[in-house]
């Protein structure tokens, strides 16, 4: 039936440029095959422009000329191709996908159990067989076994049937379709020899062989979780109602849908801008790092253009809105940054790689044998139990296992060195970086603002001077409170609005704020800013002394100098991309020795700069905290964020690292390169095991069991030899560049 368009019409939105979009969330996405099955199919219907698919959210982006088409075709050819289709919410897909988790985790521990409890009736049965076993007891055994595996691989093995039964039905194939046959034709086999009262059964290698695709399944499934809250953590700066000046000057909260152009609304002192627009009335300084990178506070009067995101630090602003609800630079950001995500979700992953001919290889392998020893006389019951033992022996265990167990005992690693894991697949992109590029604040940076060491202060002065700061609410004064410890106010300490704070101290009278306001003069200021550009200053005076310049500013993060350092001797591409102003890049860029730098980007300059290093072959690293850093995160290769850094920014990563030095960025890339190699090892060990074992099995001198057995040894071998990562990285701090 088709799906009616009013189902889905509400979620349908206008582009700019006429064409209609809409955001689905697709079940029934394994690999990267169903992804690229899904576009082309997609983009052969007549008026759809563009279909995306990410596929680590599940999500489908469509474009297409309303005249020609709507969303029902989309929706019915999705439904033919064998997928469920919903409409996108970020929630929903993090819910649904723990769901799935869950199931997998349900399906693991029926199919361990059960075969641990076959084994042992199994065990009893291969005694007997070599001793003095009678039939009654071998068919009683096997009736056991037969009671506990049919309802296990009903239940663990609905899994895979799924996705079988829809690559089938859709007239394609996938790994879950040998995995599929080979456990229906090995339990249906072994129940038709219960029932004939035969010598062997072989429950057992159904089930295990359940058991150990489930365990890779579900270290896949782990590993491949991944934040996906980034439109969620946008609210976190975006408001979603403003103060609405009325005539008469009252004031009435409104939602930003209800404003329009030319309305305006009151910011007050410490509240974060809901808007873009110009300032009617007021002065204030606003704090717009999170938003452009800008680490100086900018101040701001009649006639200047705020953001919707920054913050207004101590004035009171009236705002004319020139973008509320739609428009606004955190809209771009967040357009910019889903469409790099999209972009970034058409990497293909090794083990996806490495799957692609498997399917038709091993049926093709499987019904060659059965057919051969039809035709060279043998009856159908032994070719059979041939024939599975080759769809065993070939089951994608050790295939499934190569990758997701590198990548358990790897996130261990990254855990050690202060590293968490946003994406499974993070590691091998991480392990082919070539290049690196990193804001500066916020990143290279400390996230928050404080006191340089070369203040020139006494004990005692610094003291004083900490105990006024605890007087003023503005950040400066704060980051100078928080430096010094202070916790006393000063008695009689009076802040003056937008210059600074006073108190008489002693009998002299004492002073902290703008340079203005303790009368430095423009020589030493502009002395002082040629020392650190990168700082933003506050004054302090007492009595009739000449005042000090206190250095305030967000400096460089520990080990920043040394990792960068070492980062170039080991071969990468260093460059710095910021938003801030030109002399606080530059500084930075002198101090590390980067001679790469550009500075007063905005959101889409820095993604310009990654793709066309992508286009010179580059393999890029993006690190970076601030918002308008999400979009570039997102459209790197692969990307890491501190701990510090907004959220969207955190989710937009591949990883994010703790503390307050930049020396995670060095292990992350040290362990990624080793264990890339072991996973190279691992799938190399899955091609020869088959080359040994497939013979073996195709000749007729493997049953069903050994087939099982054997399987599973090669299973426990790329296992162990994935643990092997905490010997071979463990000692190792230098990136390997052979890896």
């Amino acid at each position: 039936m088709s799906a009616p368009e009013r189902d889905w019409a509400a979620f349908v939105t206008d582009t700019d440029d006429g064409r209609a979009h809409m955001d689905l969330a697709v079940d029934g996405i394994t690999c990267a095959a169903c992804m690229y099955e899904i576009e082309r199919g997609l983009q052969k219907l007549e008026g759809v422009e563009k279909a995306r698919v990410n596929l680590s959210s599940h999500r489908l982006s469509v474009d297409w000329d309303q005249e020609k088409t709507n969303p029902s075709p989309i929706v019915d050819l999705l439904q033919k191709l064998g997928y469920k289709a919903y409409p996108f919410d970020p929630a929903q897909v993090k819910s649904r996908g723990d769901v799935a988790g869950k199931e997998i985790l349900r399906a693991l521990a029926v199919s361990g159990f059960a075969a641990m409890n076959i084994m042992l009736l199994s065990i009893s049965v291969w005694s007997g067989n070599a001793s003095d076993i009678d039939n009654e007891t071998r068919a009683f055994f096997h009736w056991i076994s037969a009671l506990i595996a049919l309802p296990t691989v009903a239940y663990s093995g609905r899994i895979f049937f799924r996705s079988a039964y829809m690559a089938i039905k859709t007239k394609r194939l996938n790994m879950d379709v040998p995995i599929t046959i080979g456990v229906l034709l090995a339990t249906g086999l072994s129940l038709w020899q219960t029932i004939q009262e035969a010598k062997h059964a072989y429950f057992d290698s159904a089930v295990m062989l359940l058991f150990f695709l489930l365990v890779g399944r579900y270290f896949d499934h782990l590993m491949r979780r991944k934040t996906r809250a980034f439109a969620e953590n946008l609210a976190t700066l975006k408001a979603e109602s403003a103060a609405k000046i009325l005539e008469g000057g009252t004031t009435l909260d409104v939602p930003l849908s209800k404003l329009s152009v030319g309305d305006r609304v009151l910011v007050r002192a410490g509240e974060r801008i809901s808007v873009d627009g110009r300032i009617a009335t007021g002065t204030s300084e606003v704090d717009q790092s999170l938003v452009t990178g800008e680490t100086l506070l900018q101040s701001v009067a009649e006639g200047d253009l705020v953001y919707a995101g920054t913050m207004n630090t101590h004035g009171v602003l009236e705002i004319e809105v020139t973008a509320a609800a739609k428009g606004t630079l955190l809209d771009e950001v967040n357009r910019l940054l889903e469409t790099a995500m999209e972009g970034r979700s058409r990497y293909v992953h090794i083990a996806d790689r490495a799957s692609q001919l498997y399917a038709p290889v091993v049926h093709a392998a499987a019904l060659l044998t059965l057919v051969g020893w039809i035709m060279l006389g043998m009856a159908w019951q032994p070719a059979l139990v041939i024939a599975i033992s080759v769809l065993i022996i070939t089951c994608p265990c050790a295939l499934g296992l190569a990758i997701p167990a590198v990548q358990v005992v790897a996130s261990g690693l990254f855990f050690n060195e202060r590293v968490l894991l946003n994406a499974g697949d993070a590691i091998e992109r991480l392990a082919s970086v070539d290049t690196i590029v990193f804001d500066k604040t916020g990143t290279l940076t400390l996230p928050e603002a404080s006191l340089s060491k070369d203040h020139g202060l006494s004990a005692q002065q610094l003291d004083l001077a900490g105990r006024l700061a605890l007087s003023s609410s503005h950040p400066l004064s704060q980051a100078i409170a928080r430096a010094t410890g202070a916790q006393q106010v000063l008695p009689d300490a009076k802040e003056i609005t937008g210059k600074g704070v006073e108190a008489t101290i002693d009998g002299m009278h004492a002073k902290l704020g703008s340079p203005t306001f303790c009368d430095v003069s423009d020589e030493q200021l502009a002395h002082a800013k040629k020392q650190q550009p990168d700082a933003s200053f506050v004054a302090f005076r007492l009595g009739d002394a000449a005042a000090h310049l206190l250095p305030v500013g967000q400096f460089m993060r520990e080990g920043a100098t040394d990792t960068v350092q070492k980062l170039k001797d080991a071969g990468f591409s260093i460059e710095i991309l910021s938003g801030d102003h030109a002399g606080a890049v530059k500084h930075a860029a002198d101090v590390l020795g980067v001679d790469c730098w550009k500075a007063g980007l905005k959101p889409q300059d820095k993604i310009n700069r990654i793709e066309e290093l992508k286009a010179q072959g580059k393999k890029v690293l993006m690190v970076g905290d601030g918002l308008n850093d999400a979009p570039s995160l997102a459209a790197a290769n692969v990307s890491i964020s501190p701990v510090s850094a907004v959220h969207v920014s955190q989710a937009a990563a591949d990883a994010v690292f703790l503390g307050d030095s930049l020396a995670p960025v060095m292990s992350a890339l040290t362990i990624s390169q080793k264990a890339r190699r072991l996973m190279n090892q691992n799938l190399a060990l899955s091609v020869i095991y088959n080359l040994i074992a497939v013979p073996f099995a195709v000749l007729g001198f493997v049953t069903p069991l050994v087939a099982a057995l054997a399987m599973s040894g090669s299973s426990i071998i790329v296992t162990l030899n994935a643990v092997r990562l905490r010997m071979i990285a463990g000692t190792t701090t230098q990136p390997d560049q052979e890896a």
